[in-house]
């Protein structure tokens, strides 16, 4: 399939890569189906989570184990099963990025990860 996206014009992409929040995100709830793309081809570390159906709505996300090695998120069992696994190899974690004026001024929400079953 092809989108349109805000930064990096029309890209192609294939269906199991898209990440569906069944609930959106809080604030766009309409928003369901996003593809995360790399800045950078074969790194994680900053990534854009463009909307599949909205190329004016993205986040850019990072990995919050780049930014702090001890960072420990916690889910409950509920949350488990929301993702379809209790195996935790299966899990990858990101933090929205709040983008301001300067990188210094920019924050990451540490407190509530973008969860996301990689299988």
């Amino acid at each position: 399939m092809e989108i349109n996206t805000l930064y990096f014009g029309k890209i192609h992409c294939q269906e199991n890569e898209i990440i569906r929040f069944e609930e959106g995100l809080f604030g766009f709830e309409n928003q369901k189906d996003f593809l995360p793309v790399p800045f950078e081809e074969e790194q994680d570390s900053v990534l854009c989570l463009q909307s599949v159906t909205d190329r004016d709505v993205c986040f850019i996300i990072m990995n919050p184990f780049q930014l702090c090695g001890d960072y420990e998120p916690v889910l409950k069992k509920e949350d488990y099963k929301a993702l379809g696994t209790a195996v935790e190899s299966e899990l990858s974690y990101y933090v929205i990025c709040v983008m301001r004026h300067s990188a210094e001024e920019c924050t990451v929400n540490m407190k509530c990860p973008i969860v996301v079953n990689i299988v």
